[in-house]
């Protein structure tokens, strides 16, 4: 098939909308970009979707290229045949072409080449063509000392290894076990220490190859690795051994029969399962990657695009023992205020001291919210907290937040950068603080795998995971577009077609120059040619602009367009400016969009696009999120009974269900099965990291120091 039809069926879409997006990419155009202005090309694909569909332009440019390499090293050899032409051609996958040029690889020495070297290729042929009447007789024809053949019996062992590796070789007989394996075969594991450990579940294993969920292959891959399991692919081998007999063993070579199945039996036991199971295994491995780097790309975004905590001013609050806890204030910009260290937790236990000078931070600094961090000391941290709240006259909360990747911030050249006079250990804080009043701005500071929502990152496939994930913060940064005159350059970078070097130069134009007071300045900024201008101008804002489309996602290439509207439906641009364009949605329904959109010369896509924007100029689509669960007391794990029904904050959903803080020290744990009434799939149907949800307490394990909740309420 051609790579457009292949696409055109996997992605359900129409001949013109491959075509287009294919044009798209090729021209240079980024993700972001074709997703939000060029729906009417696209017919509105979404950025998910135009990423799944770069991707596999991508393997599929790369298997045609493999298949032009594989024809010409065969014509090279002189051994291309119409047929081989035709199975290469045909090949679906990367891995079908693999096999079909394995025979025609060159190779390291094998039994098989050193017998070829020894002349007894032509007897092994013989024997397979059914050839040979009399095998000792043949085989005495081959006999040469000089070359190591003294003997029939070497002649004979020589040509099995050539027959062994013929059928080892065979692209149809790997096809039918490698798909038998996938439909059949059972991953099997056993305990290779005798001692416990979190494996034990996986001491005395089996499950089928084709039901394997990902966290599992992930988690016995760990296993295997760390010591605890020896792992091992099962399949029905007499199955597979009737099956290649059958394929080789003919009326014509049925006297040979006993030589020939000799051979087969080596060649699969020796060269073609072992080659099989690790395919295999690779394959679930490789599947399961893809399916851990989705799901934690799922809820990086999620947390990505929590709503931000506006005009608040923060406490950042880093828990700690031994070196005490680390305090900074930020105002309602985040800029640093004040910074301090407490030491209330063990060993010194100076809770008192610590309550005197958070209280005085408070009030001189009118502070609204405390946010705390998740790790070390956190519950110890926030008990204290909580008493001191209570304390107190002034209405303060305060938060649990995600502290992942702080400290990775705290030592890194941006955070050096942003606080070259403060303390490593203080910047940590500043970040908890920024992260519950913009998570977005914050975050994008921090490397993905660093934040920690997912399962297994550490084991999976670290080029695809930074590839997969850096287009996830393209995509969500992109979404809410930046404002221009107080956005990070590490914010910058990630907006559409700008990179590090030019997201620096934008800063630096922004310092020189004053702020931004139009797009079209962007144009002014070092080596911000063209293209990356139209790529990136739609999501940049500026708040306070002279022309009021420039605190909208209204892309400069339609400003015209939108003005010619305003004008058709009876506003100006200063009906715009002051937000008074009221009714504009009935002017629109009373022309009809269709014919308006005939009249400007645009699509209706476009248009929708257009209208919606300047309804609500410089919105935060963040705003329609869930906002956080703010709390002024504290419970510990001996509060929690079962039956209570408690609302918590889903911290990271994984394959098997999902973690909600509660407000206890260990997050509890929702199984999917315990999701909803009917059953569930993929917990990401259910919930999304950030969510708030309202959960019953179903087990309470002391020991173990877990909670099991139930969204059965």
């Amino acid at each position: 098939m051609k790579i457009n039809e292949i696409l055109k069926k996997e992605f359900n879409l129409r001949d013109e909308q491959i075509k287009n997006t294919i044009k798209l990419i090729d021209e240079g155009n980024t993700i972001p970009f074709i997703a939000r202005y060029r729906k009417e090309m696209t017919g509105e694909m979404s950025d998910v979707v135009l990423r799944a569909f770069h991707d596999k332009l991508v393997y599929l440019r790369n298997l045609e290229s493999r298949k032009e390499d594989v024809i010409r090293i065969i014509e090279e050899q002189g051994k291309l045949t119409e047929e081989l032409q035709k199975n290469i051609a045909k090949a679906n996958t990367l891995q079908e072409v693999e096999d079909i040029y394995a025979p025609f690889k060159q190779k390291k020495r094998t039994r098989a080449t050193i017998a070829k070297e020894k002349g007894l290729e032509n007897f092994a042929l013989a024997i397979l063509n059914g050839e040979v009447e009399d095998i000792s007789i043949e085989a005495k024809k081959y006999i040469n000392t000089e070359k190591d053949v003294n003997s029939e019996d070497d002649a004979i062992k020589g040509a099995k290894d050539i027959i062994a590796e013929v059928v080892s070789e065979d692209a149809k007989i790997r096809k039918y076990i490698r798909e038998l394996a996938l439909r059949e075969g059972m991953i099997s594991t056993k305990n290779s220490k005798d001692e416990k450990s979190v494996y034990d579940m996986y001491y005395d294993y089996n499950e089928a190859v084709k039901t394997m969920a990902p966290h599992r292959v992930l988690a016995v891959n760990r296993g295997e690795k760390e010591g605890f399991l020896k792992v091992k692919l099962e399949i029905n081998n007499d199955k597979v051994i009737n099956h290649i007999v059958s394929e080789y063993v003919k009326e014509k070579n049925k006297s040979k029969e006993e030589i020939i199945l000799s051979s087969i039996e080596d060649a699969y036991k020796r060269l073609i399962f072992p080659s099989i199971e690790r395919e295999i295994r690779n394959q679930l491995t490789e599947n399961a990657q893809e399916r851990a780097i989705s799901v934690f790309g799922k809820n990086i975004k999620s947390l990505l695009l929590q709503p931000p905590v506006k005009d608040k001013v923060v406490m950042g609050f880093d828990p700690a023992f031994r070196t005490g806890c680390k305090i900074a204030v930020v105002d309602k910009n985040g800029k640093l205020l004040d910074f301090t260290t407490v030491y209330p937790t063990q060993p010194q236990n100076k809770v008192e001291e610590a309550k005197k000078e958070l209280k005085e931070l408070i009030r001189k600094y009118s502070i609204d919210i405390i946010s705390i961090g998740n790790g070390t000391a956190s519950r110890e941290s926030e008990k204290i907290v909580s008493d001191m709240i209570k304390e107190m006259d002034e209405e303060v909360q305060y938060i649990i937040v995600n502290e992942a990747g702080a400290s990775v911030y705290s030592a890194s050249e941006l955070a050096n950068e942003e606080h070259p006079d403060i303390n490593v250990s203080i910047r940590g804080a500043i970040s908890i603080a920024r992260r519950l009043q913009d998570p977005l701005a914050e975050l994008v500071k921090i490397d993905p795998k660093s934040i920690g929502v997912g399962q297994y990152q550490h084991d999976l496939n670290q080029k695809r995971l930074e590839q997969v994930l850096g287009g996830v913060v393209e995509d969500s940064v992109n979404s809410v577009g930046v404002d221009l005159n107080t956005a990070s350059y590490s914010l910058l970078e990630h907006i559409a077609g700008i990179s590090h070097s030019i997201a620096k130069n934008i800063v630096a134009y922004r310092e020189e120059n004053g702020d931004f007071t139009s797009r079209a300045q962007l144009k002014k900024v070092k080596r911000l040619g063209p293209q990356a201008f139209t790529q990136c101008a739609g999501f940049m804002r500026i708040l306070d602009a002279k022309n009021p489309l420039d605190n909208t996602s209204v892309h400069p290439e339609s400003y015209k367009i939108c003005e010619s509207m305003l004008k058709l439906l009876g506003y100006s641009m200063d009906d715009l400016r002051n937000k008074n364009i009221e009714g504009i949605d009935a002017k629109v329904e009373q022309i009809g969009l269709k014919k308006l959109s005939e009249e400007l010369e645009v699509g209706e896509l476009t248009l929708k696009d257009i209208i919606s924007e300047i309804k609500k100029p410089g919105r935060d689509p963040r705003e329609d999120g869930m906002k956080p669960v703010l709390r002024t007391d504290v419970l510990k794990i001996e509060d929690i009974k079962e039956g209570m029904v408690l609302k918590g904050t889903v911290r990271n959903v994984v394959d098997f269900g999902a973690f909600v803080d509660i407000g206890i020290k260990n997050d509890g744990l929702v199984h999917k099965s315990q999701m909803s009434k009917s059953f569930v799939k993929d917990p990401m149907d259910i919930v999304t990291v950030g969510d708030i949800i309202d959960v019953k307490v179903i087990g309470v394990d002391m020991d173990k120091q877990r909670v099991a909740l139930s969204m059965n309420i």
